[in-house]
């Protein structure tokens, strides 16, 4: 029986659980939902979700949230498929979980100040201050994962902790779209900037795109 992957193109969280599974090579059953048509207020999804947010995994009727729970879950529940999402050390695990904390803790408090601003409000609205506290932020934060950086990828081969960082990235460069004068694109170092294409040259990453940015 395949994965319900209830996902919504764009979410950082949900593109972490995408990579996942492709990572470990999972059958899924893609459920693309929408934000702008309030996919995530009906009362069919907040029955698997309460908190109206995705990523959402249903396996075998168990329904999971939180995407740093979906990965533990992956791994914990399918060991031998694909490749492996945690290393199998005490010490590597535990730093691919620090990673993943440092990541949702800071990085991404910074990423959903700029997107709270930025992508849901019309121009003429914006905190500009609020603006540059988050970019400035966000900014300090990828220097500290640019000294994290020391192969090539954050801890042994790509996993966890790669898949949790990439998207936030990602976002963040996207809503340079939007507002050029970010400018964070320059804030990514130069290991960072040759650990995305790696990221992005794994043979699975084009399928996990998301679909609303391919063709803008």
């Amino acid at each position: 029986m395949e994965i319900e992957f209830h996902c919504a193109s764009g979410s950082p969280y949900a593109w972490r659980v995408w990579l996942a599974l492709e990572h470990k090579a999972l059958a899924y059953d893609l459920k693309m939902l929408s934000f702008s048509a309030g996919d995530l207020q009906k009362p069919e999804f907040l029955v698997l979700n309460p908190r109206h947010k995705v990523p959402v995994i249903v396996d075998h009727g168990f329904a999971l949230y939180e995407s740093a729970a979906i990965l533990e879950y992956l791994e914990d529940t399918y060991p031998d498929s694909g490749g492996r999402l945690f290393p199998p050390g005490a010490k590597s695990r535990a730093l691919v979980r620090r990673l993943v904390r440092e990541a949702d803790e800071y990085l991404a408090r910074a990423l959903e100040a700029m997107v709270d601003e930025i992508l849901f409000k019309p121009a003429a609205e914006w905190n500009g201050a609020a603006i540059a506290h988050a970019r400035d932020t966000f900014a300090q934060e990828l220097a500290h994962f640019e000294c994290a950086l020391n192969s090539d990828f954050l801890v042994e081969g790509a996993g966890a902790a790669d898949f949790t960082l990439y998207p936030l990235i990602a976002l963040a460069l996207r809503m340079e779209l939007r507002k050029p004068d970010l400018a964070l694109r320059s804030a990514v170092g130069p290991k960072l900037g040759a650990w995305m294409q790696r990221v992005e040259a794994l043979p699975y990453f084009a399928r996990t795109y998301p679909p609303h940015w391919k063709s803008s």
